[in-house]
């Protein structure tokens, strides 16, 4: 009874490639392994196996050693140092019966050793589990093709995402006279959940849209949405459109937030929220209208004592973004007097931690900025170097975006 021989990777019977300079002992094996159903050439020689493997590469070679011209470790070799050939299982077949036969033809890619003479049902067996192994080892080898490509896809995707997700940011700073801005942002990963904003605003007494960087009020945005990856991303981008909206058309900074917070909690997304801490700059009366929902305190510098403190004391910090319907958020002003400036940051600050997985949090901003003079963007950047200081020796793990803003005079 004839046993169907396992197929090759192409779904036809496998096929084989027998050596043997011997006509007789080539007859043989190829009369056996037809008769399993196997698709076999058989060739006489080395140099005529060589020219038959790059012709058309069968799926397993049976291989003699004693040949003249050239013995089957001479073929082996050649065949391993093609990068075509090289996968081809090889299986030596041979009288000679040495250790040092075994073990040569093995550590020149032979993968197994038959020794004349031997029974039929032992050759077939090793021809159909080494037939097998290189079915697996193709299909492991084009997966992993697949796997390199999709990897490669989703890489290019990423990029994209990363270059979309940054178009969400200000192209450039405010230009407000008398004071000076600052921003810096770095996510975890390709994409992140974090974000700010700089909005121009209409002084209270002028319509929509008559305001400006050359003097009017800005409104600034800094927000940290649960989560990292794309679908954080996803949730800033939305958080940025509907930011906006609502600060251009809310009457106040504390109405605006209480409109954000209805609109995302009415989006569905139930699972995430948002931190956020929003301020309006007033250039001309030189006041910070400041709101925190559920987000690290803003830090006020003072200059004339070069101290740094909390902007808003728990009393006025409202509830994340999407927590909680119905909440009314609460504002407070600070007066900005010359050199002052605001600092808000997102808890990728705080919670970066060192080599010994201390994180630094803000008694470590704290420490590292008073005593100090500094303009706003000296503020920003020295808190932005503590934290490179602070993490040196391991990769981040959290998005950071920091903002500043202050007078210059």
């Amino acid at each position: 009874m004839k046993l169907a021989p396992p197929d090759s990777p192409a779904g036809q019977p496998a096929s084989i490639l027998v050596v043997d300079d011997t006509p007789a002992n080539l007859q043989v094996l190829a009369g056996m392994l037809k008769d399993r159903g196997y698709k076999v050439r058989p060739v006489l020689s080395g140099k005529l196996a060589l020219l038959a493997a790059e012709r058309d590469p069968p799926d397993l070679i049976l291989l003699d050693i004693n040949m003249p011209e050239m013995n089957g470790y001479e073929v082996c070799e050649h065949l391993k140092a093609d990068d075509k050939l090289k996968g081809i299982p090889v299986i030596f077949i041979s009288a000679l019966t040495e250790q040092l036969d075994k073990v040569k033809a093995f550590a020149i890619g032979g993968v197994d050793y038959l020794t004349k003479p031997f029974q039929m049902e032992e050759l077939h067996a090793r021809v159909e589990t080494h037939l097998k192994l290189r079915r697996l080892q193709i299909e492991l080898e084009e997966y992993t093709r697949h796997l390199e490509l999709a990897r490669e896809r989703l890489k290019l995707d990423l990029e994209l995402a990363r270059e979309v997700q940054r178009g969400f940011l200000p192209l450039r700073l405010p230009k407000v006279s008398g004071y000076e801005f600052f921003a810096y942002y770095e996510s975890a990963f390709e994409v992140g959940g974090d974000y700010y904003d700089f909005i121009p605003l209409p002084p209270p007494y002028l319509p929509l849209g008559k305001g400006g960087d050359e003097g009017g009020r800005v409104g600034v945005l800094l927000g940290d949405v649960a989560g990292k990856g794309v679908v954080a991303a996803l949730l800033m981008a939305k958080l940025s459109a509907d930011a906006r909206f609502c600060m251009l058309t809310e009457p106040n900074l504390a109405a605006a937030v209480t409109k954000l917070n209805s609109l995302m909690l009415q989006s569905g997304i139930a699972d995430r929220f948002v931190t956020l801490a929003a301020a309006i700059l007033d250039p001309v009366r030189h006041t910070a209208t400041l709101v925190n929902a559920g987000h690290p305190s803003p830090l006020i510098y003072r200059r004339a004592t070069r101290t740094v403190e909390d902007a808003i004391s728990n009393d006025v910090a409202g509830f994340p973004i999407g927590i909680q319907g119905g909440f009314e958020y609460a504002s407070c002003q600070v007066e900005l007097g010359p050199g002052d400036s605001i600092l808000a940051f997102t808890d990728g600050v705080t919670e970066a931690l060192d080599v010994n997985d201390v994180p630094l949090q803000m008694q470590g901003v704290f420490a590292a900025v008073q005593g100090e003079t500094y303009s706003p963007r000296a503020l920003g950047e020295r808190v932005v170097r503590i934290v490179k200081q602070f993490t040196a020796g391991r990769s981040q793990h959290d998005d950071i975006a920091l903002v500043c803003f202050g007078r210059t005079g």
